[in-house]
């Protein structure tokens, strides 16, 4: 088992969410989507809004940001993921490989 932080439901910024932050459509749909993202991982999640910006055409990634709190650049990186399919070669790793701190018995010296 991993050990998994729950990821805090982001609160949209729009103007129709800031106007009527219960009863809009528009609001309950930026909810939803929001609810969706915070289950999902961080390469998820930025293909997720990928797609989104893809099928909502100009003007998507700004709107994007507004609605998810993700920023601008992430969101046009998962555009691009979803648009130029890579190598497969990472498959199944949310990061590339060698991040990280080194061993601790790497770090000490031994005297």
């Amino acid at each position: 088992m991993r050990n998994e932080k729950k990821r805090d439901i982001h609160q949209c910024t729009c103007d129709a969410c800031r106007q009527h932050p219960r009863s809009s459509v528009v609001t309950q749909e930026h909810r939803a989507l929001n609810r969706v993202l915070a289950g999902l991982d961080e390469k998820n999640r930025r293909r997720f809004v990928g797609i989104l910006a893809l099928q909502w055409g100009r003007g998507s990634v700004i709107r994007l940001h507004e609605i998810s709190g993700l920023s601008r650049t992430t969101i046009r990186r998962g555009r691009d993921e979803i648009q130029h399919v890579g190598p497969r070669s990472e498959q199944g790793r949310l990061r590339k490989a060698g991040g990280g701190r080194k061993a601790v018995e790497k770090n000490s010296r031994s005297f």
